[in-house]
This record gives structure tokens, C-alpha cells and sequence, in this order.
């Protein structure tokens, strides 16, 4: 059997297909390699798995369905066939969106479903397992976000689009019957992580002795969630497909994080005695389709898949700081 992973040579998808890999599981990878953020780190991340024994990738856009069932057929052709999705692609950003929402549309929207389309041709579809985000909240106050909270009131189109995926699934699983699984990520950071992230953003900028814009005036929280933790909650939703549900759908949404909000200031701090540097902050109010805290209630995914992470930012970000120097073959 093998697995079907989109969003291969992105952060989480990445660090999800070593893991498969190290379980022995036969990965299928697909990911279009766009020029969001710059390609070379993804074609790093790449590296890193090319050649690994049953890893097989393919240069796709998922929003094109010939391109992907070809890919799927090649692939497995000579091997075990295609019975779960784990399905990470997706235009991400959410201040990206106030630029080009088409982009939005066409990846997250219009990808989703041609997904949902590749998993109802297979034989035996076991599970799909898509990533939701904690932006679907949108300008919820009470905290922690519980998944039982209203999220009809998004204030990003990257929000709304994530939310519309949701709302996919739940028809394609009532319609046609294959588990599925939304994740809702909460602020994910770690090595090999994003440069559009306020953590790579901020990392960089105080190396290279620039002021970092700390929004809202450095009155924001984030629950912020280490890689590590995230692709094991990944996995443990991989292996727990949802069983019949009260209305008899097998279909379920989780959130994913650290549950602990941490106020952005801190992360500013630990950064700095990360690098040994002090940064130079200029407080900005804050951004259009921006939220001031988000804080994840994790006892849904902890009750039904065990999932506890375990990494808090004091040892998470150092770690990033250090991936950052090597990455960047920083001396000193």
C-alpha cells in the first residue's frame, strides 16, 4: 500500500514524508515547487529525500486533475496501490492573499476538490487527511478555540478558503463515504520552516542587523507548535481514520498545537538569545485578515488519536536558530 503526499517539498510535508519513510511506508510525493517563497529551500528539502527507498516525487500542480492521476498511475504502477492522501498543499499566507486571491482559489479551492476527486477513483480510499488552519477562527475572541466554535466569520481570503475546504470535505464525505480528517495547524515553526514566517523573517533580519515591524505594537499571542510535534500529530490522525459520526459520516476536524499561548514579545526574546544579538523593533499597528491571539483546545486529537506534543518554545526555538546558522552556513 502506499500513501499519497501533497505538499512534499513544503515545511510540514517535508518533515511528514521522512517520518513515512522511516515507517518503511511507500510515499507517492507531489508538489508544483512554486516560487511563493524562495524554491532553493524547497529544493533542499528535496534532496533530502530523493532516493530514499520508496520515496517517488512528481512536479505537479494539484489543481490540474489529469496531471495528478497521471502521476498517481506512474507511480504505481509497478508497486502497491494508492489507499491514503495526506494532502498539505496549498496557497498559504495570509497577506499574500490581499494580493493575488486567485492563487487562492485555484490551490486551495479548486486543488482540494480535484483531491477529493483523486480519492473517490481509488479502489479503497482509507483515509484523507487534509490541512485545515487556526485562521479559520477569523475574529473569534473566546479562548482557547474549541473545534465546536462558530467559524462562519472569516476575516482573511486565506481563511475563507481553508473554511470552503472543510465544508468540501463534509459533503464528499456524506456523499461518497471515505474518512476524512481536517487539521487545523496552529503557528507552525521549526527547522526547514517557511521564510514568510514571523520567525524566519525576524531570525534573519536580526543577523543581518535590521529592525524587525513587530505588529499590533507586540500585543499579540500565538500557540505556537514545533514540526516535530505537528507531524506526529499528523501521523496519529493518519493511523485513527474517524469512524461513523452522529449524523453517520465518517468525518472529523481536529485542531493541531501546542496549547499554549505565547505572547509574541517572548519569541522575540528567545530569538535574540538564540542569535546573541538584540533586535531593533519598530511597533506597527496591526495587519488587514490579522488576528491578535490564537490558543488551540487540543482534547478532541488528544482523546481520539493520544497526541500530546511535547516541545515548548524555550528548546523549539533555539533549535530553529541552529538549523538557521547551518542552513545558512553561518560561522559563529
Amino acid at each position: 500500500m502506499a500513501i499519497l503526499l501533497t505538499g512534499a517539498a513544503g515545511f510540514i510535508g517535508f518533515h511528514v514524508a521522512q517520518v513515512l519513510l522511516q515507517r518503511r511506508e511507500d510515499v507517492v510525493g507531489l508538489d508544483n515547487l512554486n516560487d511563493y517563497y524562495d524554491p532553493r529551500l524547497k529544493h533542499a528539502r528535496l534532496d533530502q529525500l530523493q532516493g530514499k527507498k520508496g520515496f517517488k516525487f512528481f512536479q505537479v500542480d494539484i489543481a490540474e486533475p489529469d496531471a495528478v492521476r497521471e502521476a498517481a498511475q506512474t507511480a504505481t504502477k509497478a508497486g502497491a496501490d494508492i489507499t491514503k492522501v495526506i494532502h498539505l498543499a496549498a496557497q498559504a499566507g495570509v497577506r499574500y492573499s490581499l494580493v493575488n486571491p486567485y492563487a487562492y482559489i485555484r490551490a486551495n479551492v479548486l486543488g482540494h476538490t480535484v483531491m477529493l476527486e483523486f480519492c473517490r477513483s481509488l479502489k479503497n480510499c482509507e483515509h484523507f487527511v487534509y490541512a485545515s488552519s487556526s485562521s479559520v477562527y477569523g475574529g473569534n475572541t473566546k479562548l482557547p478555540f474549541a473545534v465546536e466554535d462558530r467559524v462562519d466569520s472569516p476575516i482573511s481570503l486565506y481563511a475563507a478558503t481553508k473554511k470552503a475546504d472543510e465544508l468540501i470535505s463534509h459533503a464528499y464525505a456524506h456523499l461518497f463515504g471515505f474518512p476524512q480528517t481536517g487539521l487545523r495547524f496552529f503557528t507552525v515553526y521549526g527547522p526547514w520552516g517557511r521564510p514568510d514566517m514571523a520567525m524566519y523573517i525576524f531570525t534573519k533580519a536580526i543577523f543581518e542587523g535590521r529592525p524587525i515591524q513587530v505588529f499590533n505594537n507586540g500585543d499579540m499571542q500565538r500557540d505556537f507548535t514545533y514540526i516535530d510535534d505537528i507531524v506526529n500529530g499528523v501521523i496519529r490522525t493518519l493511523d485513527h481514520p474517524p469512524p461513523p459520526n452522529e449524523q453517520g459520516r465518517p468525518y472529523r476536524v481536529y485542531n493541531i498545537g501546542n496549547s499554549k499561548s505565547e505572547p509574541l514579545l517572548r519569541m522575540i526574546e528567545l530569538i535574540e538569545q538564540a542569535t546573541g544579538r538584540k533586535a531593533e523593533k519598530q511597533f506597527l499597528p496591526i495587519q488587514e485578515g490579522d488576528v491578535p491571539a490564537t490558543y488551540a483546545d487540543i482534547s478532541a486529537i488528544q482523546r481520539d488519536t493520544g497526541f500530546a506534543p511535547t516541545t515548548p518554545i524555550d528548546v523549539g526555538i533555539p533549535r530553529f536558530v541552529d538549523w538557521y546558522r547551518r542552513y545558512h552556513n553561518m560561522v559563529g
